[in-house]
């Protein structure tokens, strides 16, 4: 038997490319992904196990990432955008400043994005390969939250849709993907997000008993502070009331896509963004698929009127 074409490795990935003469072949030069972030720190890599669990399940919990002594900086912070935002200036009353900036590409963000995400083409040294889509803060004290299943079947969705899941031996793609980061421990009944395993690449609708919170084919996880959840937004899902009395869920809910995708019309202060290091500053480029690794300026081809 031929072996498949589409199986892959570090060095030589896989890509269906816009030209013949790269087409499932790049050049070395395109085959790099952002090995450091923004701050220069070096990218995190999954492991083998961890793409397989998220590749099956839809969803991954990568426990304690963050600590104690950045944990109590982020949880100040949220307080005080909950309960103060007017003592923020305007364009710092949002859940990706301040401490909480350096989330959006953690050496751990970076390291998912890379392999579920990144297009390589567009990718570089000043530049990720991923976008960003949308950012809240989740805090809910007990009783506050619903449950509201929604999502699934992300094979079968149409291109624009983003809420998809794509794959082929050794490679697979995540569009719209959440990042959680919980600032406070979650355990197993305290009404953490629950999932059902798989359903990103179900072929058949929801049974009734989705319906129910206590049906077997929903999962969740127990973690402590500072973990961190990704899941395909492919992937059927729900929030459920918050149920532990000592302290409340605080969450941050940040969001990512292809580079060439957009779902969400959401958009940082501009003043946030200028501050940003260029590189963080890529995660916010306008989606579009021409020339979009160019940089962060773009032009409107209404100006050239003549092809």
């Amino acid at each position: 038997m031929a072996k498949s074409t589409f199986t892959t490795d570090g060095a030589a990935p896989f890509v269906f490319d816009d030209n013949w003469d790269n087409f499932g072949n790049l050049r070395p030069q395109s085959r790099r992904l952002s090995a450091t972030n923004a701050d220069g720190m070096p990218v995190v890599p999954l492991t083998e196990e961890q793409k397989f669990a998220f590749d099956t399940q839809g969803w991954l919990c990568i426990p304690g990432v963050l600590d104690e002594a950045e944990l109590e900086e982020m949880r100040a912070f949220c307080y005080r955008l909950k309960e103060r935002p007017e003592s923020l200036p305007v364009h710092k009353r949002t859940p990706i400043a301040g401490p909480l900036e350096k989330l959006l590409d953690h050496p751990v963000v970076v390291g998912f994005c890379n392999e579920f995400l990144a297009y390589h083409r567009l990718d570089g040294d000043d530049h990720y390969g991923f976008r960003f889509e949308t950012s809240f803060l989740f805090y809910r004290g007990v009783g506050q939250g619903k449950f509201s299943p929604h999502n699934g079947n992300g094979v079968w969705r149409l291109p624009g849709n983003s809420h998809e899941y794509r794959a082929i031996p050794g490679k697979a793609y995540s569009g719209l993907t959440r990042c959680v980061w919980e600032l406070n421990p979650v355990h197993e009944r305290d009404g953490g997000t629950l999932f059902v395993s798989g359903s990103h690449k179900a072929a058949y609708t929801l049974p009734p008993s989705i319906y129910d919170q206590d049906s077997p084919l929903w999962s969740t996880y127990s973690c402590p502070a500072g973990s961190v959840i990704f899941f395909s937004e492919a992937t059927t899902h729900s929030a459920r009331p918050w149920a532990n009395a000592e302290v409340p869920r605080l969450a941050i809910f940040n969001q990512y896509n292809g580079i060439g995708s957009r779902f969400h019309w959401w958009e940082p202060p501009l003043d946030l963004l200028d501050a940003m290091p260029r590189k963080r500053r890529s995660l916010f480029r306008h989606a579009y698929g021409e020339a979009a690794n160019t940089g962060l300026d773009t032009r409107n081809l209404f100006e050239r009127a003549l092809g």
